[in-house]
């Protein structure tokens, strides 16, 4: 947490500089902002991890005043949505996992987005030419791209399900930082000049995130009164001020006729969102995916997302070797091959299940995961795409059956947050939350003070009745998200999530095999440099890995391609968070030292390491 200094620091520079949607802000709060950043902190009572210290902040004071861990995940992220309103915020959807210390049970919520009713199958394709819309940036900005949003039912459904303070309550501490604001930084700078573009192309979105026609200054103040109102809305009256009533009018207008500004030139399709989808929407209580890897419990998050079903897939296809007797390229050799063939498994199979038949307990079979493992070759690597394996017929033995791979390409965004909470009780939150790619949508709902999704790119472009990511009027397209809760012997070991779009799943998987085989500390583990494998002819890595590792791995076959998209100007894979819970009671907080300008572990009672 800030300490005195920082936080005068910070009243300073809100003395001098503060911007709110482009007007000059009023009198500066005499609290202080949050602005320094640790990424480890180990204490007892509690602790939390996300991206950004306000947000941190506001689950400790949550935790401080007697909440438990969903109280304190729901302010938390309620905060990342003022200080991270590019990868979150009630304008998307997201997955809640949780251990109940009560019960011994973890339970999940999935808050994902949905297509609106009328949403065509050729939503993606463009009338004039007959072709599909070019991905970036006219298909990610635009109305058709914008899901049903998922966050605020989440947030509330969290609360009723297993929280112990109100939806109003919750949202005090993210309402103060929306109205006091918040320390610019060089991250949130940057992912405005890299959005410039697409925020320049609506009237409400250039008046907030640009004003005088640029990013907010790095060490200005930014204030977001609107989104406050919005906040206080929601506190008064819950969710069905959002999900019905003006608010929601407001947003379905805006899917359906964004606010262009005059001189844009995207073209900007209209959605088909109306308040009859906004009514209908509905955040699901689901159980978790359960596999067992080196003794330990691994829970993650069911289809619609993929997460649970990919890592728990590739885990139990690493199970029969021993890692950690492995050299390290050995270890990351056999990493990157489980993941290509999970990942192959995941293209064929995994979609929302309330529209195709997803074989979940299949892809989370221990032994299916042992078939699978045949295909891995110790010394060489399989040259890519591999073939999914079939989930029709298999008893572990090798050789393995395959099937006919899926056509699948990857339009998933590497933008979203991931925070996890712990609280004295032993209750765990791990949250993935997401509006897509960074800047959803690039639209902002006028006055309203947030960001809509363009969560709906998810889907695959072109129709086909084989795909399970078919688009279809009303389904959650598939994710990527993995928040993740690990158990030894019933009790919390670790929990883990990260943002990333497909590499979510790799990096969480990554986390789990240098702590667990390759003896890192979680610390260490998230800090080190990733390399993701998603059934693709190259490695997509971080330059530090390429540089770590590459020349020890290409002797085994494998390719690298450094990191980096069209969408942001890092070359970062995931952000992520986690907390380690050690047999002494205390709580090792871990966030990014530096990725996406590095994040912010807190613990309620900091001790020594």
């Amino acid at each position: 947490m800030a300490n005195l200094t920082s936080g005068l620091v910070a009243f300073t520079a809100a003395l001098a500089l503060s911007v709110t949607g482009g007007a000059v802000a009023g009198p500066a709060f005499a609290d202080p902002r949050e602005t320094e950043k640790t990424s480890t902190a180990t204490g007892y009572g509690g602790a939390v991890s996300t991206v950004d210290p306000e947000a941190s902040a506001a689950a400790i004071e949550v935790l401080r005043k007697g909440g438990n861990a969903a109280d304190a995940a729901v302010a938390a992220a309620a905060t990342l949505g003022v200080t991270e309103p590019y990868s979150s915020g009630i304008g998307g959807g997201g997955y809640f996992v949780f251990y109940d210390a009560e019960t011994g049970k973890v339970g999940t919520i999935d808050g994902r987005e949905t297509a609106p009713a009328k949403m065509p199958h050729d939503a993606f394709i463009d009338p004039a030419t007959k072709q599909p819309y070019r991905f970036t940036p006219e298909l990610v900005t635009s109305g058709i791209s914008v899901g049903v949003p998922g966050t605020p039912a989440t947030w509330e459904r969290a609360l009723d399900r297993w929280g112990t303070l109100s939806l109003g309550d919750a949202l005090k501490p993210a309402i103060k930082v929306a109205t006091r604001g918040f320390v610019v930084d060089k991250t949130f700078r940057q992912q405005t000049l890299d959005n410039k573009l697409r925020f320049e192309a609506f009237t409400s979105t250039s008046k907030l995130f640009l004003p005088g026609g640029d990013a907010p200054a790095v060490g200005s103040v930014f204030q977001n009164h609107d989104l406050a109102e919005t906040y206080r809305l929601l506190a008064k009256n819950g969710t069905e001020s959002f999900y019905g009533g003006a608010l929601a009018a407001e947003i379905a207008a805006t899917v359906k006729a964004p606010p262009k500004s005059a001189g844009t030139t995207l073209p900007v399709p209209v959605g088909h969102m109306t308040t009859a989808d906004l009514a209908a929407y509905r955040a699901m209580d689901q159980a978790p995916t359960r596999v067992d890897y080196r003794d330990l419990d691994v829970y993650g998050m069911a289809p619609s997302s993929s997460g649970g079903t990919t890592v728990g897939e590739a885990l139990n296809i690493l199970e029969p070797s021993n890692l950690s007797a492995m050299s390290t390229p050995g270890a990351l050799h056999h990493y990157l091959e489980a993941s290509a063939l999970a990942f192959a498994d995941r293209g064929k199979y995994v979609g929302d299940p309330a529209f195709v038949r997803v074989p979940t307990a299949a892809l989370t079979d221990p032994i299916f995961g042992k078939e699978r493992a045949c295909q891995i070759d110790p010394l060489h690597a399989a040259a890519k795409p591999v073939a999914p394996g079939d989930v029709s017929s298999y008893d572990g033995a090798c050789p393995a059956a395959a099937v006919a791979p899926a056509d699948e390409k990857d339009t998933e965004n590497v933008s979203t947050t991931n925070l996890t909470v712990a609280d004295k009780w032993g209750n765990v939150v791990d949250y993935t939350l997401t509006i897509e790619q960074t800047g959803g949508s690039g639209i902002v709902v006028p006055g309203r003070g947030f960001l809509l999704n363009n969560e709906l790119t998810d889907f695959t472009t072109v129709y086909d009745q084989a795909d399970p990511n078919r688009i279809e009027p009303g389904k959650r397209p598939r994710s990527s998200m993995s928040p993740t809760i690990i158990l030894k012997e019933d009790k919390p070991f670790l929990a883990l999530g990260s943002p990333g779009g497909s590499t979510i799943i790799t990096t969480v998987l990554q986390t789990i095999l240098n702590r667990v085989d390759l003896g890192m500390t979680i610390s260490e583990a998230i800090a080190a440099p990733r390399a993701s494998q998603r059934n693709t002819a190259k490695v997509t890595a971080e330059p530090e890995f390429i540089a770590a590792y590459g020349s020890q791995l290409t002797p085994f076959g494998h390719q690298f391609t450094p990191s980096g998209d069209a969408f942001t100007s890092a070359a970062e894979i995931g952000a992520a968070t986690a907390i380690e819970f050690r047999d002494d009671g205390r709580m090792v907080a871990a966030a990014e030292p530096v990725r996406r300008g590095g994040g912010s572990a807190m613990a309620l009672k900091q001790s020594p390491r």
